[in-house]
């Protein structure tokens, strides 16, 4: 039996494995005590590192003499935390770390804790923790809030952040810091472990996880080799639109999938899978079986399933979303195809490691464009990858509803005394500046409601008690505070069920539930790969039957529309910027010349120091098409500032469309877009104030305050079995928002949700940081005769809102058809 200190050298001789140096200097910094922060690439051995520096440290060899007794010796008490940010990746997790402990032997038990854990299993639990418990932020809040976390989790020694990089910029991993400042408060000497990928500001992050300073940073220990290469179409489009979902490409992506023996095909959204999946059935019939479909609203057996197949090498393919994006081990998997542009670089990368998911083996990923301009998103990404110019993450800044959840948590977690939790929470690097005068607001939200809810006793949650401890002290809200904890907020979803007359028939999944509304029983629709049929809705549930219809609705998720990142849209026009000195190199550039070429003789090129803006005068009226290249979120801030600003000198009404390249705006009414454009139209002076006022900032606004007001505890989404439908909670937060306007305008929940209006629908800081470089720019305004291939997806994203799709096919198919014979002729604008 090895001792404690050379388990990982003897695992690891046993199948004839060399340690890495990082994994190495893993083990020695927790042998010494110190937390840190681990970065190395999907597939690189980042969870043998920090597991053997686990085990290297707190396990305990028995003597071989244990072996001999009949009764097996009890695990070791909870030691260490391993924290997962989905649920998918647990299971996978604890195979993982079983592995070493049962072929060593060694007296650890390892347990899930996660939404899908069951409640006999929970029961155990809460009788004895398991010695390595792998669970979820939102489940290890739930922990801390029992009456007895203190003593439960005494024994606790270390913490893995597992994929922090997926944690870090967003309010779950808030909630998380929290947790690890209370656990912190607890065991000072606590280890602190984060690991990840695919992350460009490793200093924040590990910052955010270790505030206390005194961590340190490993690498791994070499880059991973990405091989990133394109599908390019046999024809390019000249005059290109999104919406096409690449479907053309189908016949290469069949061909690609039949050379390997496993493959995962990447979409972006539920939607695209569920399509793509069902165009490969019909393709190949033959594959019925070997391939599945793997998105993150289909039931978690069939996840479970799928997982488990690929795993096993049975499956040749498998069509999925970012639900497969991390950590999941798939040997098995050779190549990885991502239809359409992922959008960012660090997402790409991620989804690559998915194949090659080993150390040594090169990844590769197969971008698949669907429409012609994705060829240069596709060459750039090859670009930004090489030079990993990756995404940097940032924690979120002080976000008051997951703090007033947490003081609820805490009060029930064996409660607080005000000015101790006070500097605790501070300890988390997202309260560093939290005020007094913003805890006591804190305090008063959760003792009674604030100013305007005083006089109601659902909102008088949490009291001192005669000894100055802060508690909850009734059961009832207790019980309801405990299963609203958590802080995503997910799409408002309705169950699907097989009809069955006896009812009990088997779960599909979810959807949401504005989908479902505008159904009517018999009406058809696509889900996990298969035609339903509508039958009845009742209870939150979908009940459906299959269909042998021809024609179905595919539902809508969410969340489908991701903007193009910095780092992507830098490399884009570092591209275009080539093109433009006439320089196309690799397949991509040299299949999009006959595009870019129009482009340059109709209007011009877009590139690093040039601003490119089209104006144009058609039947609709007069257009401006603008270029700044700053994700679609960025353009629609920019293009009401814009609209608004040109507003103030001459009554005008415009129309906008955005996508990620550029914005439109439209007028009835005649403007001279060369007279317009001036040093005040793109000034960043008085941005917040102009914005706010070109925009319906009310209701953006009212739209952030109802996930805050779920998060806060304000609304309640109802009971197992009864929950509210997601009408009644939208009237809910919205009675609440206008109560706080009228009567406590200076309630701090509403202030967040203009901050995170501006923050994150509108993205203010990279709009004001897109104004200031296009200012520092060469204006490059062109007067066009017709749209050009740059400024036709603008026009057709326009016309997707007020036509229908058999419609605007039509329309567009005779407009491509016009666009082309000119093109065809050689004719300059």
């Amino acid at each position: 039996m090895p001792t404690s200190t050379d388990l990982a050298k003897t695992w690891f001789s046993a199948r004839n494995w060399k340690p890495f140096a990082f994994q190495k200097q893993v083990w020695a910094a927790v042998k010494q005590g110190q937390s840190g922060l681990l970065h190395a690439s999907t597939g690189a051995g980042k969870t043998y590192a920090v597991w053997f520096a686990a085990l290297n440290r707190f396990a305990r060899i028995k003597p071989s003499v244990a072996d001999s007794k009949k009764r097996k010796a009890p695990a070791e008490p909870l030691t260490v935390l391993w924290i997962t940010p989905m649920r998918a990746l647990a299971a996978d997790t604890a195979r993982a770390l079983q592995a070493p402990v049962s072929d060593l032997q060694i007296p650890w038990s390892i347990g899930l804790r996660t939404g899908d854990t069951s409640s006999a299993e929970r029961a155990r639990q809460g009788r004895r923790l398991p010695t390595t418990l792998i669970t979820t932020p939102e489940s290890l809040t739930l922990l801390l809030a029992r009456a007895d976390a203190r003593t439960a989790l005494s024994s606790l020694r270390m913490i893995v952040v597992d994929e922090w990089h997926e944690l870090l910029g967003n309010k779950r991993g808030v909630q998380l810091q929290l947790a690890l400042a209370r656990l912190r408060h607890w065991q000072p000497e606590l280890i602190v472990w984060g690991v990840s990928a695919t992350l460009g500001n490793q200093a924040h992050a590990e910052q955010v996880l270790i505030p206390q300073g005194g961590g340190i940073s490993v690498q791994g220990q070499s880059e991973k080799s990405l091989n990133v290469d394109t599908l390019v179409p046999p024809a390019i489009e000249r005059f290109p639109w999104a919406g096409h979902i690449g479907l053309k490409m189908l016949p290469q992506v069949v061909a690609e999938l039949d050379a390997c023996a496993s493959s995962l095909v990447f979409t972006n959204t539920r939607a695209q899978s569920e399509i793509w999946y069902q165009a490969l059935l019909e393709a190949r019939p033959d594959w019925a079986g070997l391939i599945a479909l793997h998105h993150s609203s289909l039931s978690r057996e069939t996840r479970d399933w799928v997982e488990q197949a690929l795993k096993d090498g049975k499956l040749k393919a498998v069509v999925c979303t970012s639900s497969l994006d991390l950590g999941v081990d798939f040997l098995p998997v050779e190549r990885v195809l991502q239809i359409g542009s992922a959008k960012g670089v660090a997402r790409l990368m991620q989804r690559a490691g998915r194949s090659g998911h080993a150390p040594g083996r090169t990844s590769r990923v197969t971008l698949v464009p669907t429409h012609s301009l994705e060829l240069i998103e596709a060459a750039a990404a090859g670009d930004a990858v090489a030079q990993r110019l990756i995404e940097p993450r940032l924690s979120p800044h002080k976000p008051l509803d997951v703090l007033v959840q947490h003081l609820v948590s805490m009060a029930l977690g064996g409660g607080f005394i005000p000015e101790e939790l006070y500097e605790e929470v501070r300890g988390a690097w997202a309260y560093r500046d939290l005020t007094l005068a913003d805890w006591a607001w804190a305090l008063a939200f959760v003792r009674h409601g604030g100013l305007s809810l005083t006089a109601y006793p659902d909102y008088r949650r949490v009291e001192p008690d005669e000894h100055g401890v802060w508690r909850v002290p009734d059961a009832r809200l207790a019980r309801r505070h405990r299963m609203s904890i958590g802080t995503i907020v997910s799409d408002a979803s309705i169950n699907l069920k097989f009809w069955s007359k006896g009812g009990g028939g088997k779960q599909l999944g979810s959807v949401e539930e504005g989908f479902i509304a505008r159904l009517k029983p018999g009406d058809g629709f696509l889900f996990a790969g298969r035609l339903l049929e509508l039958v009845r809705v009742e209870n939150m549930t979908a009940y459906v039957k299959r269909s042998t219809a021809k024609k179905a609705a595919v539902p809508r998720w969410n969340g489908g529309r991701m903007p193009l990142s910095n780092e992507l849209a830098a490399a884009v026009v570092s591209r275009f910027t080539a093109a433009a000195r006439g320089e196309f190199v690799g397949p991509e550039m040299q299949a999009l010349q006959p595009l870019l070429q129009t482009q340059a003789r109709w209007s011009g090129l877009p590139t690093s120091d040039c601003l490119l803006a089209e104006a144009l005068k058609s039947r609709e009226g007069w257009h401006l098409f603008l270029y700044p290249f700053a994700g679609r979120q960025v353009h629609l801030g920019l293009a009401s500032l814009l609209a608004w600003r040109v507003s103030q000198r001459q009554p005008l009404t415009f129309s906008i469309a955005v996508n990620d390249y550029g914005l439109e705006l439209l007028s009835a009414t005649p403007v001279d877009w060369f007279e317009q454009f001036d040093t005040a139209l793109l000034s960043p002076e008085h941005l917040l104030r102009d914005v706010l006022a070109s925009l319906n900032a009310g209701e953006l606004a009212l739209r952030r305050f109802r996930e805050i007001a779920r998060i806060a505890g304000l609304v309640f989404a109802g009971y197992p079995g009864a929950p509210k439908s997601t009408r009644q909670v939208q009237a809910s937060s919205g009675l609440f928002f206008e109560v706080f306007k009228q009567y406590d305008a200076d309630n701090l929940l509403l202030a967040q949700a203009g901050e995170e209006v501006l923050r994150e629908e509108l993205d203010i800081r990279r709009l004001e940081q897109t104004l200031e470089r296009i200012n520092r720019m060469k204006l490059d305004m062109h007067l066009i005769k017709r749209p050009t291939p740059l400024g036709f997806p603008l026009l057709v994203e326009r016309m997707r809102e007020s036509m229908s799709s058999e419609k605007l096919a039509d329309r567009i198919r005779r407009m491509v058809g016009d666009l082309e014979k000119s093109a065809d002729k050689g004719q300059a604008s």
